[in-house]
């Protein structure tokens, strides 16, 4: 669906209207992204941060591949002996 519409002066900023029609179609809710494609705007939703680490993760634990790259930094046993939660 097509639909003109004018561009309009928003304070120091521009902006369109969206109809509500469009929005209900599109999905789109609260915060978005605007990008330029090939002199085209584009908006599309904000990703959560960290979306899609759980998938992620659990495919890395299946392939047993979720070890710790890294040796410990300390080599002593004060985490285990000294330290003590009240």
């Amino acid at each position: 669906m097509a639909v003109k519409t004018r561009i309009i002066r928003i304070g120091n900023s521009h902006g369109i209207r969206i109809p509500k029609p469009m929005l209900e179609q599109s999905g789109l809710t609260g915060d978005v992204e605007l990008e330029v494609s090939d002199k085209r705007i584009v908006i599309h939703a904000v990703e959560r941060p960290r979306h899609g680490w759980e998938t992620a993760f659990a495919a890395m634990a299946k392939h047993s591949d979720d070890e710790l790259l890294d040796p410990p930094v300390l080599d002593s046993d004060w985490d285990s002996e000294e330290w003590r939660w009240d």
